[in-house]
């Protein structure tokens, strides 16, 4: 019998698990892929938010503001980077200037600091030098900022296991039912019991809702398509740069990376398939012909890679986070879309106090706030890195030439809590393979360390769990 079991391990259920870990009480979160952040917390634009877009009085406006302002101080405790850079919503020749007067004063209710509508275009220019020819005017937000959503996730996620938080990947919640004053969560390894349960499955999350819930909710996937530069583009913007938003959300953006990349996307397609994450000619067509609106000179050659991600989009557009109407202990985490990365802390702190709420557990008084991340060769001076390679060899021969990743830090990948299994997990942990190849050269030498490590055949090496393996077969030497 465990006291709490969240289904996802996304960054909304990742937040969550590491709030209660800071409890007395027994923690599982179910997963049904093989690794944390492996849904719609893989993909998206990994910005913080301001908090001027959404409604004002919403529970997405309070959870943006209050995310933001937990972020820096949650990054510097679990070692991972964020750089406040700011951003532009900017007004062209053809829009109409009052939209950025009505995002203003949104911000203003919403309590965002330091906004400012900037009329003046030689401003614009001096902060934003590439800014397109029709831009004519813009509202600079300087809280917004740049993360990585797979290190944020897999921090707080990482920081609840150390706090003795249970994860069950490669498990497939199949069905939630009531037993009492209990809950039964049916998954596809086994029964479960436990007191709460907590639906943080993103675009799933209504599946299980309403199950058990007297008010059903549907979630659509909204997909949005992106391509990714190489970092010899990182620096054609220093801002995060969004046009007026639509009916479907800010439009493509063009911002700068935390890894120093330059990111264009994503368009808003609403598909039926919660697993669609495909993505096609016409969508990365629409990228690469409307980030022009805001940004002139995008060097598209130099594009690297292309992706899709889904957003969980409730019919009401907001966030759902609470106990389900006539199922006393479902707490639901539902509707996480846009900015649902941003809000990521909020929530886990919110949903966390729902938990105290409703079973009064002890705060533990050997709670670990910290963590310290993978040391990374590229940031080390000289200096430093002479020292570790000294006193650990393996961080002297490099695996990924790209993104200069050393063999150390992919086995400090492998052996930390809830550590790589796959190539994409040692990927998301240390970038090998995100590079200007995307792993041409560097995958082989990552399969060799990961068949090492993890007491694996080549076979059973996979992309990202079942159904992605990359060898099936020997050619030479044997059957």
């Amino acid at each position: 019998m465990y006291d709490v079991i969240i289904i996802g391990a996304g960054v909304t259920g990742s937040a969550i698990a590491r709030e209660l870990s800071r409890y007395d009480l027994k923690t599982l979160v179910v997963e049904k892929e093989e690794d944390v952040c492996a849904g719609t917390s893989k993909a998206n634009s990994a910005i913080v938010h301001a908090g001027y877009d959404c409604e004002p009085g919403t529970l997405m406006a309070k959870l943006n503001a209050r995310g933001n302002e937990l972020m820096g101080p949650l990054c510097k405790d679990l070692d991972i980077p964020f750089d406040r850079v700011g951003s532009f919503v900017v007004c062209t020749k053809d829009d109409d200037p009052k939209g950025l007067e009505v995002l203003y004063d949104r911000g203003q209710k919403n309590g965002i600091p330091d906004l400012e509508i900037i009329t003046d275009r030689e401003r614009l220019l001096a902060m934003e030098p590439n800014l397109s020819d029709n831009v004519v005017a813009a509202l600079y937000a300087p809280t917004a900022g740049i993360i990585c959503p797979f290190l944020l996730t897999i921090a707080m996620a990482e920081n609840a296991c150390v706090n003795g938080v249970e994860f069950a990947f490669n498990t497939k919640v199949t069905e939630v039912k009531p037993e009492g004053d209990a809950w039964r969560v049916e998954t596809d390894k086994g029964t479960y019991n436990t007191k709460l349960v907590i639906d943080a499955a993103g675009v799933y999350a209504d599946v299980f809702h309403n199950q058990v819930s007297t008010r059903k909710i549907h979630i659509t996937p909204r997909k949005g398509e992106y391509c990714l530069l190489d970092k010899s583009a990182g620096k054609h913007v220093k801002h995060t740069i969004f046009v007026l938003p639509g009916k479907f959300g800010k439009g493509i953006l063009v911002t700068p990376t935390i890894h120093g990349n330059l990111l264009l996307g994503p368009t808003a397609t609403d598909i039926e398939d919660k697993d669609g994450t495909n993505t096609t000619s016409s969508g990365l067509g629409e990228v690469l012909s409307k980030a022009p609106v805001a940004v002139k000179d995008i060097p598209t050659r130099q594009v690297i890679t292309s992706f899709a991600g889904l957003r969980a989009h409730e019919d009401h557009h907001e966030f759902i986070i609470g106990e389900a109407e006539g199922a006393p202990g479902f707490i639901d985490a539902c509707g996480i879309e846009s900015p649902g990365l941003t809000s990521s802390p909020a929530i886990g702190e919110m949903v966390a106090g729902i938990v105290a709420d409703k079973l009064h557990p002890q705060k533990k008084d050997n709670f670990v706030a910290t963590r310290k991340g993978i040391v990374h060769l590229n940031e080390l001076s000289l200096e430093e890195r002479n020292a570790l390679i000294k006193e650990r060899p393996e961080y002297g021969t490099i695996v990924c030439r790209c993104e200069t990743v050393s063999e150390g830090e992919i086995l400090d990948a492998i052996r930390r809590p809830l550590g790589a299994k796959s190539l994409d997990g040692v990927k998301r942990r240390v970038r090998a393979g995100m590079g200007r190849c995307q792993g041409g050269f560097c995958t082989p030498k990552v399969m060799d360390l990961l068949e090492r490590e993890l007491g694996l055949t080549k076979d059973q090496i996979t992309k990202s769990g079942d159904g992605s393996a990359f060898v099936y077969g020997k050619t030479k030497g044997g059957a």
